[in-house]
């Protein structure tokens, strides 16, 4: 879905080619498009910003993060063609939530705002659970600028 990744500070930006696909008859993304563009940010973050497999999350962890909660404020349409990059900040880290910001831009036209919640949830038991130490460790380094999108790890503070 990506075709370029990148960490600026706090922040994964994601270049999206926006497809034919997303599209409505007007040739302008589909606003639910953008819903499924968020969750393939998501998947993009895990594994080429922090350097996991999501896929292994869902499962071998038997581990998934639906959306709970979701904003979106939309500014200007995006159109067949574009290349829109997508930033992705985390806001917050609760026990078992992740608060994101997502930023979408057409070069420096702002397209969309987004606030979403997401829940780390026991797939078996479809309950919420505490995110995993592993995981929110790297999830803080990200947070607090420290983590090094080219070698996966975190950079000495």
């Amino acid at each position: 879905m990506s075709q370029n990744c990148r960490i600026l500070g706090d922040t994964f930006y994601s270049d999206m080619l926006v497809r034919f696909s997303h599209c409505d008859p007007a040739g302008i993304v589909f606003y639910p498009q953008y819903f499924i563009m968020f969750n393939g940010l998501v998947e993009d973050w895990f594994n080429q910003g922090l350097g996991l497999n999501y896929a292994h999350y869902i499962t071998g962890h038997r581990l998934g993060f639906p959306i709970v909660k979701l904003e979106c404020d939309f500014t200007a349409p995006s159109k067949i063609g574009e290349i829109i990059t997508l930033g992705l900040k985390l806001q917050k880290l609760g026990r078992s939530s992740l608060e994101i910001a997502v930023d979408c831009r057409y070069r420096d036209e702002a397209r969309l705002a987004a606030r979403f919640v997401l829940v780390a949830m026991d797939l078996d038991r479809q309950r919420a659970q505490a995110v995993p130490d592993d995981l929110r460790a790297l999830m803080l380094a990200f947070q607090k600028g420290e983590f090094d999108i080219n070698n996966h790890q975190r950079r000495d503070s």
